[in-house]
């Protein structure tokens, strides 16, 4: 997706609702810097906001993702196609760097936990330093769990070995499962049967 030439087409459109980027960040209860960098290139709509945004500059899903203007069916249907495809690749890019940063998240997990033992039992610290060292970690534990748990259970799905099915288990069970990497040993919300799943991202 072209973020620099559909930016142009939502500052084309505006204008011509005669809409400032104020006028249009508060049609869509958001800041008039939102709107100026989609206009910039520099992002683009939330997921929610793409309909509303449609609704306002009058145009539909398929021209706000394409950056232009189509005009009869044949285009239509071919843009629609092209963005789907665009729109599957982008999210499977953003999967698998979200299942890179867990990765990331756990390494520090482990690194900080193995540095703070380690300040801990060999330099000669006063108990309270040596308290408040290892506080500092456990807190880096849980707050990286929690950010990795989250992670793992948004992105990408886990696949039954017995019915194919895909789900994105609850917090609970990715929790408590047994695991080995990205494989997991989970109870198929489908099926009902436990098996050792992989996680797929598409």
């Amino acid at each position: 997706m072209d973020l620099l030439k559909v930016g142009k087409f939502i500052s084309e459109k505006r204008k011509e609702k005669k809409l400032t980027q104020l006028e249009l960040a508060q049609k869509l209860c958001i800041s008039e810097k939102t709107v100026s960098k989609w206009e910039c290139g520099k992002g683009f709509p939330d997921t929610s906001l793409i309909l509303p945004l449609c609704e306002v500059l009058g145009l539909n899903a398929n021209e706000l993702l394409s950056g232009k203007t189509i005009k009869d069916d044949k285009e239509y249907k071919e843009t629609a196609e092209n963005n789907l495809v665009e729109l599957k690749n982008t999210n499977q890019r953003l999967t698998k760097n979200l299942l890179n940063l867990e990765y990331f998240i756990i390494a520090e997990i482990v690194l900080i936990l193995l540095t703070a033992c380690c300040v801990i039992s060999y330099v000669s610290l006063p108990l309270v330093w040596k308290i408040v060292i290892m506080g500092f970690a456990v807190l880096n534990t849980i707050i990286g769990y929690i950010f990795a748990i989250q992670i793992e259970t948004k992105a990408g799905f886990y696949k039954c070995e017995h019915c194919q099915h895909k789900y994105i288990p609850s917090y609970k069970s990715s929790s408590f499962s047994m695991h080995m990497g990205r494989t997991k040993y989970l109870k198929c919300p489908k099926c009902n049967k436990r098996s050792w799943q992989k996680k797929v991202i598409d």
